[in-house]
């Protein structure tokens, strides 16, 4: 069965372009935030425009209302296939058309609800994350139309910007209606707007609180001071211990990787600093590609502190501080094991002998792409087709546990993680924007990739 080629779908993405751009600024409009309430009104609304839009390029979907681990109602998904022939393969496309909230709407420069054109991109809250997504397998989808050549089912998640508490649950509870040769998840983003990516990679997540204790009940510092260290000096000296002198974790147990397939591009230092908004006299912590220690090797981050406030402090010495340290573990490992190295050494490494005591939290595990398979390939020539470059692969330095998950509940599909955003997106800050040359190439990219699959 021949293929199509290049020009021809680009052709029908063009010919279609004035209608995926409404589809994005009709999504935009909608103010899907799930943040104010994953079963409300807004979000049926949100998940009845998708389904429509799919219907509208011959998908077969439907709305459909989750339901929470503890059985109340959850969020509103949109679930639908396309079946062209039973022996065909079959790919689940995989986006959300829920968004961040806007808490301060004038630090935008344009309404963050309504979608705006400037320079180029399109303005507005959800526009990459992820009405991008919802336009790209739309947009490819009616690419294709009678040429395609493989079953398609689609999942639009109502609830990931809340942390998907009932999408594992969801999805075993319809497994047959997903069960599938080919996973795209179009939730991630390309190196440039110019220059498309596979994401290669993303960390897992473990946290733990951790208490340490140096005294039974609170002291005067004059009378006390000296031999007896306050809970939050021990604290933060048991922390900076779990660093070497370069800024590289230092735990026995959790592990490191280099970036999955091979470093194809170092990340460049002074854009990082300049995005991070890093103050200029900071040294970069840690050894190693800048590549490796965002994406593949673990990093540790205090993300609660319970002190005294500076307001109202006085000369006291206290007795024990409470903090919470969050874990990104490296993409293989499992979170499980990086948490039980993490906790055994805070307790063994207690200063001065004080007590410690960890409590273990919730755990997600990272996911590392198989270069290897037939899928990943196809993607990547699709990528250099459709944008004209060569792909240069990323991975991400957070977590997305469903993807993980995923693979564990269907072990033999081949993941694919795309996405529409680059580093000028903006997704869950102010002036979230897409760009509409970037947006058109992974349309025509995703054509191309569901033509291959069909081979």
């Amino acid at each position: 069965m021949a293929q199509l080629t290049v020009d021809e779908v680009r052709a029908r993405v063009e010919s279609d372009w004035t209608r995926i751009v409404d589809v994005l600024n009709r999504k935009i409009a909608l103010k899907s935030v799930s943040a104010e309430g994953i079963t409300g009104e807004h979000m049926k609304r949100s998940a009845e425009f998708v389904a429509d839009q799919l219907r509208e390029v011959g998908v077969d979907a439907k709305v459909v209302q989750s339901s929470n681990p503890d059985g109340t109602p959850g969020a509103w998904e949109v679930i639908g296939s396309r079946i062209v022939d039973e022996s065909a393969p079959t790919v689940l496309l995989y986006a959300h058309h829920d968004v961040q909230p806007v808490p301060d709407a004038s630090a935008w420069n344009t309404d963050p609800f309504v979608g705006t054109e400037i320079d180029g991109r399109l303005y507005g809250r959800g526009s990459a994350d992820d009405g991008g997504g919802i336009a790209i397998h739309s947009g490819a989808l009616k690419a294709l139309g009678d040429d395609l050549k493989v079953n398609v089912k689609v999942f639009i998640e109502g609830e990931e910007e809340m942390g998907s508490p009932s999408f594992i649950p969801f999805i075993e509870a319809h497994k047959s209606e997903f069960e599938s040769d080919v996973i795209i998840v179009a939730d991630s983003g390309n190196w440039s707007a110019d220059i498309p990516s596979l994401t290669t990679s993303l960390r897992g997540n473990t946290c733990v609180d951790v208490t340490v204790r140096g005294l039974k009940h609170p002291v005067h510092s004059g009378q006390y001071g000296g031999p007896i260290l306050d809970s939050n000096t021990l604290a933060a000296m048991l922390i900076a211990s779990l660093y070497d002198a370069n800024g590289d974790l230092a735990v026995p147990g959790v592990a490191a990787e280099e970036p999955i397939g091979g470093l194809q591009r170092d990340l460049d230092e002074a854009s990082v600093r300049a995005d991070a908004g890093v103050v200029d006299s900071y040294t970069l912590a840690g050894t190693g590609s800048l590549a490796s220690r965002l994406w593949t090797k673990p990093s540790l981050t205090v993300i609660g502190f319970d002190a005294h406030p500076v307001n109202g402090s006085f000369n006291v010495i206290s007795p024990e501080t409470r903090f919470r340290l969050s874990l990104r573990t490296a993409p293989n490992q499992r979170p499980e094991e990086a948490q039980d190295a993490l906790a055994t050494y805070l307790e063994t490494h207690a200063p001065f002998g004080a007590e410690v005591e960890v409590t273990k939290l919730e755990n997600g595990m990272g996911w590392g792409m198989d270069p290897d398979a037939v899928a990943t390939k196809d993607a990547l020539e699709a990528m250099e087709q459709a944008f004209g470059v060569a792909p240069i692969n990323k991975g991400e330095g957070g977590s997305i546990p469903f993807i993980p998950e995923l693979q564990r509940i269907f072990p033999s599909a081949q993941v694919l993680v795309t996405g529409p955003e680059d580093p000028k997106a903006n997704a869950h800050s102010p002036n979230e924007s897409i760009s509409l040359s970037g947006l058109k190439n992974n349309v025509i990219t995703e054509a191309l990739l569901l033509d291959k699959l069909g081979r």
